[in-house]
This record gives structure tokens, sequence and C-alpha cells, in this order.
């Protein structure tokens, strides 16, 4: 298992009720599961349509159970902006 931080940005922000929590996870689904057990309901919601950056790199459609964490690395959660 790796520890890391995620970062909730926006209305993932205002749904977990904070801005960043530590994950201890092998994969990005193991911290997202996480995530959701910590903060059930809006964020569950929330997560659905959310893009994810992995040190600083587009998750894009890659299955989140291949998407490994790295000791240390960096989870941003960002769902979708308005505006241009």
């Amino acid at each position: 298992m790796a520890k890391g931080t995620v970062r909730y940005w926006a209305a993932a922000k205002a749904a977990a009720g904070t801005d960043e929590e530590p994950y201890d996870a092998t994969t990005l689904a193991e911290a997202l599961d996480a995530a959701r057990g910590r903060h059930p309901g809006e964020l569950v919601r929330v997560l659905r349509r959310c893009s994810f950056l992995v040190d600083g790199d587009p998750v894009g459609t890659r299955a989140h159970e291949t998407v490994r964490l790295a000791e240390g690395g960096t989870v941003e959660v960002l769902p979708p902006f308005a505006g241009g």
C-alpha cells in the first residue's frame, strides 16, 4: 500500500467537506472506494462526474483498477468546471 494525498476541487471539495486527505491504497480504485466510505452521500454522486489526475497525469478512460498509486503521490479530483 502506498500513502499519499487526495486533493478535492470545487464541488468535490464541498461534498467531501475538506480540500485534501491522505490515501492508503495501491490503486486509484482503492483510494476512491475509501473516499466513498468516508464521505457517503453527495461525494459518491460527484465522483461519478469527475476527472482525475495522478501525480499530474490525466487518468482519462483508463480503468481505475489499473492506475497504480505511488508512495507520496497526489490524486487530484476534478469535477466538471463551468465557463471557459
